[in-house]
């Protein structure tokens, strides 16, 4: 079916969502991750059309790296290259989603190329780019929102339903990894072990402590952001744990996150707050009489925001931004986890028995208290050093290895230091920011600079 013509029913959007599932063979692996940009010389975020911002950024990664530049109206907005595509999150922050691959190595190694390329282009131009979950210093005033016609639509209904979306938008960045199923009830079984295990994550990647350049009481703001961003698209998802749960009742769920936007031509028609559902039976009131595409169903999709979500693939949402290490070590603590079925089937079990309560306290704890979080009768660090495990035992028996023997394990390494220590990045910043750095934070610049 074409991207463009009608959708008549609601099979059809669960066609599309079951047309995700491969075989195993098929399975691969995507990264995607954001980062802060800044000027070296003060520290203060790039705007979009100033010198040395981020529209001399895009360009200069298009002339010099083989970049396809993409336009919304007279403005590069993105670029595209071999399956790869960089992206502006609303306050500037540059994302990379990365093409899907075969392992860990390879996607590790498209980052580091990502970030070679990027230093190499904002070296000469006087700027840097930052890998935390929050930005550190910048207020939200201080960040000028990129000129993209759907950032414009949302920024004007975040304040209606949380208080803290336009941080969200502005202030904040992420590692994600991207992961396939085999079939519905394979998508079911990754879908509920990652979700309840994804404040595991936000516990070992925790890396957003400062707001305005003080301590804001938290190990992951980020993830906290969240909390009070919208409650339509974002949480944990009681209804994956029910025994229901599929395709269609995703797209159930997803029929009943309001809207944001149409996109026609080269225009977004603001559709905020409005219903699919009624898109759907052609009763949309900024488009009377017409029924939705596959294309507008997609871009649907991305506008729900929980810890994991679901399109032809499953998103794990939950880490900090952070480090080259770091956004190499998500993929593959998640690979590990659930493309071995010995370590997702041991997972599944695992979690089983946890109850809709103590997925909402891991979910409202964990960006306070990180590791440390008390859970039945143990803490977080201990799930977090029993997930490891589970995770390189699968990616031994994957035994995808490097020239140099390696296999994907190695990447687990920057995360196993933070679960065996039980001190999160963010601990470790607070450590120097009360000490060495005496409460200033003009150091974190240098020290989470790509």
């Amino acid at each position: 079916m074409p991207n463009n013509a009608p959708i008549e029913s609601k099979q059809q959007l669960i066609d599309n969502l079951a047309a995700g599932c491969k075989p195993k063979s098929m399975w691969k692996v995507g990264t995607e991750h954001e980062k802060f940009g800044f000027h070296r010389h003060n520290l203060q975020p790039l705007h979009y059309d100033e010198p040395g911002g981020i529209r001399d950024i895009l360009q200069q990664l298009a002339e010099h790296h083989d970049w396809q530049p993409v336009y919304e109206q007279d403005h590069i907005i993105a670029l595209t290259r071999n399956g790869c595509s960089i992206t502006l999150e609303p306050g500037g922050q540059l994302e990379l989603s990365g093409a899907p691959l075969s392992d860990v190595h390879q996607t590790c190694a498209e980052t580091n190329q990502h970030l070679k390329e990027l230093k190499s282009v904002a070296e000469p131009l006087g700027t840097a780019f930052l890998g935390m979950g929050f930005q550190p210093t910048a207020s939200r005033s201080d960040i000028a929102f990129m000129p993209k016609e759907r950032y414009k639509i949302m920024s004007d209904y975040m304040p209606q339903v949380g208080s803290l979306g336009l941080d969200m938008m502005k202030r904040t960045c992420t590692i994600q990894a991207n992961l396939d199923f085999s079939s519905e009830a394979d998508m079911v079984k990754k879908f509920r072990v990652s979700l309840a295990l994804q404040p595991v994550a936000t516990a070992l990647f925790a890396n957003s402590p400062f707001t305005d350049g003080k301590v804001n009481d938290f190990l992951s703001f980020r993830s906290h952001i969240w909390t009070d961003t919208d409650p339509d698209r974002c949480g944990i998802l009681p209804f994956v744990f029910e025994p229901d749960m599929g395709f269609e009742r995703y797209v159930d769920y997803m029929l009943d996150v309001p809207m944001y936007f149409v996109h026609r031509g080269d225009q977004y028609i603001p559709a905020a707050g409005l219903s699919f559902r009624d898109f759907l039976k052609g009763e949309l009131k900024v488009l009377p009489g017409e029924k939705p595409s596959l294309k507008d169903w997609e871009d649907h999709l991305t506008t729900a925001f929980p810890e994991v979500r679901l399109k032809q693939f499953l998103e794990m949402r939950g880490a900090d931004g952070g480090p080259w290490r770091r956004i190499c070590a998500l993929p593959a603590l998640w690979v590990g986890l659930l493309y071995d079925d010995t370590q997702l089937n041991q997972a599944a079990d695992w979690i089983n028995e946890w109850t809709i309560e103590d997925h909402a306290y891991l979910r409202s704890q964990v960006p306070k208290y990180g590791l440390c979080t008390p859970f039945k009768g143990g803490k977080v660090r201990d799930l977090a050093l029993r997930m490891l495990a589970m995770s390189r035992a699968g990616l031994q028996k994957r035994a995808i290895k490097t020239s140099c023997g390696k296999d994907e394990s190695v990447h687990l390494t920057a995360i196993q230091e933070i679960a065996d220590t039980g001190v999160t990045p963010a601990e470790r910043k607070l450590g120097k920011y009360h000490g060495v750095w005496q409460h200033q934070l003009d150091e974190i610049f240098k020290l989470c600079a790509y």
